[in-house]
């Protein structure tokens, strides 16, 4: 962190409009909502809202990616959908095998403790407004993710396609024991760039970091308060509170107002260096505890 400074309590309108400026760019780091994760699994599993009872919808964690575990059942049998929460991935999908789908009339869901590998486009999406359903690839000989597809899931955690961005390097290392990818690449749109470590072998996002060191700060003018700096970073992890804000401060960096912090919440520690002016997120980090 750096030194706190003083900052400039004024708000006003010039604000909030700044602020909505940079939604794309905010949009990048939000979730899917609870009814648009349903709504996936349904289709992963091949049925209709009309035919399934949704048991439960949690969002959970697992080697620091925070996806919606979808269960519900059709015709008397259970059905479960792991869902990315940023990106709408379906990450493991299980259910009845097709001859007991078939023999309770319904649709073929993959067989149980299996992985869905429809194919879709995961920048697509689905008459919810949330990403289809994405493709999770079949790993290499021996298990473990090839060089290609530790990239793929990096840009689907991201919500970046291939066309969108230039890769940077990407090595496979040795972390504690684990075999990892570290992948490095920016948006070539806006010049941020992002920093991912991906398990070989499970795909599951260890780290990422999000930096928008190419980022062209608007004119001076207004600023948003440190309360809505807070609301911001808060809002890109569903479920924290004020109370997870560990560390906040406020900062000037070259005479330029930004708000820095760090929330600790269910497992995963993140921190962030929010714009002062326009509310952007400059700076995301999000690491397992």
């Amino acid at each position: 962190m750096k030194t706190a400074g003083r900052f400039l309590p004024v708000l006003g309108l010039t604000a909030l409009l700044l602020f909505c400026s940079c939604a794309s760019q905010q949009n990048r780091l939000e979730y899917i909502t609870q009814q648009a994760a349903q709504a996936l699994a349904l289709e992963a599993s091949g049925h209709s809202a009309a035919e399934a009872s949704v048991r439960s919808a949690t969002l959970e964690n697992r080697n620091g990616t925070d996806y919606y575990r979808i269960e519900f059942d059709v015709n008397g049998r259970t059905y479960r959908c792991d869902i990315d929460a940023l990106t709408g991935t379906v990450i493991e999908m299980s259910g009845p095998s097709n001859a007991e789908a078939e023999a309770s009339g319904g649709n073929s869901a993959e067989t149980a403790g299996t992985e869905n590998n429809s194919s879709s486009d995961p920048r697509q999406t689905s008459s919810s407004g949330a990403p289809q359903s994405a493709v999770q690839a079949e790993t290499s000989a021996g298990g473990m993710l090839t060089e290609k597809e530790a990239k793929s899931k990096a840009l689907s955690h991201a919500g970046l396609g291939s066309t969108q961005v230039t890769f940077i390097s990407c090595q496979l290392e040795r972390d504690d024991g684990r075999q990892i990818y570290e992948i490095e690449f920016y948006n070539t749109a806006d010049r941020s760039e992002y920093d991912y470590e991906i398990d070989a072998y499970t795909g599951a996002v260890i780290k990422y970091d999000y930096d928008a060191e190419y980022y062209d700060p608007p004119s001076k003018g207004s600023t948003i308060t440190a309360s809505k700096a807070r609301e911001i970073a808060l809002a890109q992890v569903p479920g924290a509170s004020s109370a997870d804000i560990r560390e906040f401060e406020t900062d000037y960096d070259d005479g330029h107002l930004e708000y820095e912090g760090k929330i600790i919440y269910s497992g995963m520690e993140y921190e962030f260096t929010i714009d002062g002016y326009s509310g952007a997120i400059r700076e995301w980090e999000a690491e397992s505890l």
